[in-house]
């Protein structure tokens, strides 16, 4: 079935009802047929979670706690306003539960070979490694960054309907890079969201950290406080959009990212949304229409069963993109990192989804 287009109304009704829990799940499987058993659980925005998000933004003022399960198990998500937090990431001892079940290291590892730089594929049901390439060294991680973004974003528990204004320093960055987006245009939170993860619009990404309580300094603090939080021993983030060439991690250490942001159901839908038109306001330039599609080619093609997405591509960085996908009802996380180009990138991520698909599960 193909997922149409969010209009604007439905993309704030879907980013609460996805903050809250109120999601729906859908099932693809390798050749998106219907589900036999072997499927993945992708958590999409239905009709159900959208007429209830009407509810809540218009009559909840409270906290609410829900269950979501987000493929791996429910999780407890308390919100503190009529968006919720997304706070879940945190137990008692203010440190993130990235512990898999199992140990790494595996005898059954995926029979292939790969091209990118560093690969790391993880059972993400039994925590083994099944396939790795230079795993644990740092490299930069690009775009990839965005993904720690949104969660540091979706920590703060922010107004999603807040009108956010770009300014010129939102276009000015270690790196130039192209943009379709202009000063002057507005967007709210949720859309601005949505842009950097789906279309990975740079300026969206640092208007959300210029926007963040406490200022940009503070965002990037909330980020690497994040990412030690979660275990991630050897990443840097020097800005929310991976134009800077310190942002780095390893491919071990981005599993555990991606795993996090497993957690955020509302990261789930906006990085695997199709294609998206956007309504953008300008005082100066005039209103017009942007229309975005995914910079996966895997999720625009819609063959495979991808859960969450980002790619990545500076110069220092290659092609790079982190995936979630959950085959013979497995889940597993796969992070590729300095692909040479596109095809190499592709590639690689083909082959491990074709091996994931026809590997013996016990």
């Amino acid at each position: 079935m193909k997922q149409l287009p969010l209009t604007k109304q439905q993309l704030i009704a879907a980013m609460i009802s996805l903050s809250l829990g109120g999601v729906a799940q859908a099932a693809l499987t390798i050749n998106g047929s219907a589900d036999n058993g072997s499927s993945a659980r992708i958590s999409r925005g239905g009709a159900d979670s959208l007429s209830e998000a009407r509810n809540i933004m218009y009559k909840s003022k409270g906290s609410a706690i829900k269950k979501v399960d987000t493929g791996y198990g429910s999780t407890n998500i308390t919100n503190t306003n009529s968006f919720g937090s997304s706070n879940n990431s945190y137990n008692s001892n203010n440190t993130f539960n990235t512990t898999y079940r199992g140990a790494f290291g595996s005898s059954d590892m995926i029979p292939i070979s790969t091209d990118s730089r560093s690969v790391a594929v993880i059972d993400a049901e039994t925590g083994e490694s099944i396939y790795e390439k230079d795993a644990d060294i740092a490299r930069p991680m690009a775009s990839i960054s965005k993904v720690m973004t949104a969660m540091v974003v979706l920590d703060a528990g922010l107004d999603m309907r807040e009108e956010i204004t770009l300014d010129p320093e939102d276009f000015v960055g270690p790196k130039r890079a192209s943009s379709r987006l202009k000063s002057g245009d507005r967007l709210n939170r949720a859309e601005m969201l949505l842009m950097a993860l789906m279309k990975s619009e740079n300026p969206a990404a640092k208007s959300l950290a210029r926007n963040y309580p406490g200022g940009y300094k503070a965002f990037i603090r909330a980020m690497n406080r994040k990412a030690q939080d979660l275990g991630m021993t050897t990443a840097y983030f020097g800005d929310p959009t991976g134009l800077d060439k310190r942002n780095v991690a390893s491919s071990n250490d981005l599993v555990k990212m991606v795993r996090a942001a497993g957690n955020y159901d509302v990261i789930r839908r906006f990085s695997t949304t199709k294609s998206y038109d956007f309504f953008v306001s300008n005082y100066s330039s005039g209103n017009r229409t942007y229309k975005a599609n995914n910079t996966s080619s895997l999720v625009r093609a819609g063959n495979y069963p991808i859960g969450i997405s980002k790619t990545g591509f500076i110069n220092e960085a290659g092609r790079c993109v982190v995936m979630e996908t959950r085959v013979n009802n497995r889940p597993a996380i796969i992070v590729i990192l300095g692909a040479n180009s596109s095809a190499t990138r592709w590639g690689d991520a083909k082959n491990i989804l074709n091996s994931l698909a026809t590997r013996r599960t016990v």
